[in-house]
């Protein structure tokens, strides 16, 4: 139920010990409560003046306060550092997803990770809440109420002693059944998160190729299966909740009769026979709570374990070997027989990959789908570590790998589809520099061909775009992108993966007017299929099956045949745009 790595977080211990204390304080608070409650009963049971109530009352009144307070000090004081703590983790998460970079999001798949990072930890923060807080209140509290049981009539206390791990093992296997269950729904949620994603970003091609209302079936049926994990779950849930109540009711009956029978044979007076029998609720009390919230607290604990994971993936060692870094027309980046190879491959996915590129070129890397393009772009831009022996020079310094912090803080990395977060066009566009002024913003859209568009927003700039919010074309998301490239004149170098992948003809024209002005003075490596790029390219690296079968300039490239010809004559009039 609980995952060892949660008493690893910073700063969790004092909090549980606080916690604890909290909760020993409160089994005492019920303990006086119940007693307090049966001296008022039995003096006025026993037909006494009701003078002789008033103690036990004011008592009673007091515990009942002070035990229902400390639940709010429980709250109170340890939601602080719950919010802060999964504050933190998201911050951890997104700085990791940074650092380990797109192949990760590939792995996993970009509707999980969105999922993950969003309600992912306030999953995380309810199961928190919950799970420190009950632990406490099942460990400490049955076992206070039972130590003064045992005080007073030892029999009803082993009663309670022994039946009492009968409920907990019975909570263990149906708890294991709905940790199963919850474990096929949270899958299924992560399924349909990345079917839905994928869904909205090829909804375009899909309508293109009139595949619109076919692929409306699988999405259909991605969701019927979550609908049915989901409706599993809960019947595992309320089957459990409604058999506790019915073993730990029963369970009280059994001690009330059990009092009733030396009630009668005189062996208990009945001050300490309702003491108990109030208690004997109470005793049950945190089961039967930690069971209700048990459920709850499945699929924050599989998103705790998710995001944990991935904080604890291995990142690339070495990063600050590169101290400092410039790009100018003298610099150069060389490759020397370097090869990758995935965790799970058998085969390396690129293989011995050579190239020597100088100063502010535009460097193209084509080839057909599978090719190894974005990979190689990953590689490029530090996303992934090569093998061995193979390395990587940048200005004569030879280099493990890319992943380099000052590399990194040079790169500017454009993919097919750009991320755009829940939030105005103007934080959106200025994501990496907030404190950009209003004039280099609307200088970099103008830059980007924003300018048109945004003045038909009634927001302008402040319109909310992203994750339910206005909606952005491809082409708009890509022009967001460029104006994000726009606003850091900085970052002399620009990895693009295949940005135009999924435009239509005429938007990838229009695009492409107001691309090209960012191209220059950079170093470039751009990734496309859509050959009619390689015409402002000034060096082509053609991949075939992860290798480099040929580079050079596209004149050169052009002047024999080829597999650069062959590429050319086989993607036909893909080319043809100017």
């Amino acid at each position: 139920m609980i995952d060892r790595r949660l008493f690893k977080i910073p700063g969790i211990w004092p909090r549980i010990m606080m916690i604890a204390l909290l909760t020993l304080v409160q089994a005492v608070t019920i303990v006086i409560q119940a007693r307090a409650l049966s001296i008022a009963v039995v003096q006025l049971w026993e037909l006494k003046p009701l003078a002789t109530i008033v103690t036990p009352t004011a008592v009673f009144v007091v515990s009942f306060l002070c035990r229902h307070l400390i639940t709010v000090a429980q709250n109170r004081s340890f939601y602080p550092f719950v919010a802060e703590t999964t504050g933190k983790m998201r911050e951890q998460l997104m700085t990791k997803l940074f650092r380990l970079g797109p192949s990760l999001v590939e792995k996993t798949g970009t509707g999980n990770m969105v999922t993950m990072a969003l309600e992912g930890i306030d999953k995380v923060q309810t199961y928190l809440m919950l799970i420190v807080i009950k632990i406490m209140d099942m460990g400490i509290t049955p076992w206070v109420i039972l130590l003064y049981i045992a005080f007073m009539q030892w029999k009803e206390a082993a009663f309670l002693l022994i039946i009492y791990p009968v409920i907990i093992l019975f909570m263990i296997i149906l708890g294991l059944a709905a940790k199963s269950k919850a474990d096929r729904q949270y899958a299924g949620y992560q399924r349909l998160s990345n079917n839905f994603v994928d869904t909205l970003r090829g909804l375009g091609t899909l309508k293109q190729l009139g595949l619109s209302k076919r692929y409306a079936g699988n999405v259909y049926s991605v969701s019927e299966d979550y609908r049915k994990e989901t409706m599993a779950t809960l019947r595992i849930a309320m089957t459990s909740t409604f058999a506790l109540d019915f073993f730990t009711t029963l369970s009280v009956a059994v001690v009330a009769v059990f009092l009733g029978f030396d009630l009668m044979d005189g062996k208990i007076m009945l001050l300490p026979a309702l003491t108990i029998l109030t208690l004997a609720p109470d005793y049950f009390l945190p089961v039967r709570n930690f069971a209700s919230d048990y459920h709850a607290t499945l699929n924050g604990k599989n998103a705790l374990q998710a995001v944990l994971d991935v904080l604890e993936t291995p990142e690339t060692t070495d990063r600050d070997e590169l101290k400092q870094l410039a790009w100018h027309d003298d610099s150069s980046i060389k490759f020397d027989d370097v090869s990758l190879t995935y965790e799970d491959a058998d085969q390396p996915t690129l293989s011995h990959i050579s190239f020597d590129v100088h100063g502010f070129q535009k460097v193209g890397i084509i080839g057909a789908s599978g090719s190894g393009k974005s990979t190689l772009i990953n590689l490029i831009g530090g996303f992934l570590t090569p093998d061995e022996p193979g390395h990587i020079s940048l200005n004569g310094q030879k280099l493990p790998h890319l992943s380099q912090e000052t590399w990194q803080h040079n790169s500017i990395y454009i993919p097919q589809a750009p991320y755009l977060f829940h939030a105005t066009l103007r934080e959106n566009i200025c994501f990496y520099q907030p404190d950009t002024a209003d004039g280099q913003v609307k200088a970099a859209c103008e830059k980007a061909g924003l300018t048109d568009w945004i003045a038909e927003l009634p927001q302008g700039l402040e319109t909310m775009i992203g994750e339910g919010s206005r909606g952005v074309s491809g082409g708009q998301a890509q022009r967001i992108a460029l104006a994000r490239a726009f606003l850091d004149d900085s970052r002399k170098v620009l990895l693009f993966d295949e940005p135009t992948a999924h435009l239509d003809i005429e938007t990838e024209a229009a695009l492409k007017e107001d691309m090209l002005p960012l191209l220059d003075d950079r170093l470039v490596f751009f990734a496309t299929h859509r050959l009619h790029w390689i015409n402002q390219m000034d060096y082509v690296l053609v991949m075939d099956h992860g290798q480099l079968v040929e580079q050079g300039t596209p004149a050169e490239l052009a002047g024999h045949d080829g597999p650069y010809t062959q590429l050319r004559a086989e993607m036909g009039g893909l080319h043809a745009l100017d």
